[in-house]
């Protein structure tokens, strides 16, 4: 019987947990298989995708930067990938097509729900920061969680626009757009604070947006992950308001990919969440 194989595809990738989790699992399961860190940067991600599915890989997770590569690569895709025009997951099939997956989305609809109590956002307003391919899926589940209205902050304008002229026609939630400069009359009408950029990945650089202005109810997500938690995280804590990382949407959004990969549904278990934290990857 073949050894199952697969792995995680970024630029830069040296920080992911994502090892170390399908590595838990697999020795869990008694599965004996392989999941390794990939380092390709974008000029290349479509050859090494090539290249895999030709050396047997059951398939991929990808983070940033080629959730959108990914998708366009794709030969099929679920209607998560389709919608947000972004896939965390490629499953190479035996006929050699490829299909593209997102599973971000249900990965942080369950951090938040399981995390930061938020079984439902309505009546209350998210903002999202950012406009890439992690952005599209925050706005998919926080729609699935009712969020009554989504405001996408995000430096650029005219990427904004094009991720509500994507997502617009399949939603009923109204969308709209800032800019940071517009964070001071925007703050005070947030109850849920969303971090979709890569600030915090690979350095402590200073949050875009003064967290100062936020409401004492509100609760901050980062989707941005790394042991001892991120700036974000600690400066929002510090200002006495709720706030996780993406940890937790780590170890949700890898449910359907080990499965996927290895064929078991895992269980995500205060056990793992101890066993990513206790040790740098």
């Amino acid at each position: 019987m073949r050894t199952p194989l697969a792995g995680v595809i970024g630029w830069p990738v040296s920080h992911s947990l994502s090892p170390r989790l399908h590595g838990y699992w697999l020795a869990a399961h008694k599965i004996a298989g392989a999941y390794v860190r990939m380092p390709v940067q974008r000029e290349q991600f479509a050859r090494v995708v090539e290249s895999l599915t030709c050396a047997g890989f059951a398939g991929v997770n990808v983070t940033v930067p080629h959730k959108e590569a990914a998708f366009a690569l794709a030969g099929s895709c679920d209607d998560l990938a389709r919608v947000t025009q972004a896939a965390n997951l490629l499953i190479f099939q035996e006929d050699g097509r490829v299909l593209a997956r997102n599973t971000d989305v249900f990965g942080l609809r369950r951090s938040l729900e399981t995390e930061l109590g938020l079984a439902t956002l309505k009546s209350q307003h998210a903002v999202i920061v950012g406009a890439g391919g992690a952005a599209r899926a925050a706005v998919m589940a926080l729609c699935e969680l009712e969020a009554a209205q989504i405001t996408v902050v995000n430096r650029s304008m005219a990427r904004a626009e094009a991720l509500l002229a994507t997502l617009r026609p399949h939603l009923k939630t109204p969308l709209s757009v800032a800019s940071p400069a517009q964070w001071q009359g925007l703050a005070e009408e947030v109850d849920l604070l969303i971090n979709c950029t890569s600030i915090g990945l690979g350095d402590e650089s200073a949050f875009m947006l003064d967290l100062a202005r936020l409401p004492p109810a509100a609760r901050v997500c980062d989707m941005v992950y790394r042991r001892g938690g991120t700036l974000l995280v600690h400066t929002a804590r510090g200002l006495g308001l709720s706030a996780i990382d993406g940890l937790g949407m780590l170890m949700y959004q890898a449910v359907p990919s080990f499965a996927a990969f290895y064929g078991v549904t895992p269980d995500v278990t205060p056990a793992l969440r101890h066993h990513l934290e206790s040790e740098t990857p």
